[in-house]
């Protein structure tokens, strides 16, 4: 059974600073691209990070960059998005992706990220 589970969003303060999960089941997980996206209140889905199987990383949308990192967990079929210097901006529905920005293959059902003093 093919499963996207995220956690760890919640409320932070501006400046502060969330790690959000997304654990992976029933795919091959280490051949695969991953990516983060997210639903902002009135705002259209837009993909702030993706990975590929080698590691490597992109952040398509500019106002994460140098603010949220991207990285995967093999052994655990686990993705992870560092999130620091958080905005009130940065509140929205955080989904992981199986695959590469703009891929709409398959999402978990979101993890809640609220940026609020």
């Amino acid at each position: 059974q093919v499963q996207l589970v995220e956690s760890g969003g919640g409320l932070a303060q501006p400046g502060g600073s969330l790690r959000l999960s997304c654990v992976a089941s029933g795919f091959p997980f280490s051949n695969l691209a991953w990516s983060w996206a997210r639903q902002r209140p009135g705002k259209e889905l837009e993909w702030v990070a993706g990975i590929y199987k080698d590691g490597s990383a992109i952040y398509p949308t500019v106002s994460v960059k140098g603010r949220f990192t991207i990285s995967r967990d093999n052994a655990n079929n686990t993705i992870y998005l560092q999130m620091n210097d958080l905005r009130r901006e940065d509140t929205g529905l955080y989904h992981c992706i199986k695959g590469e920005p703009g891929s709409y293959d398959y999402w978990g059902q979101g993890t809640r990220v609220t940026v609020s003093s």
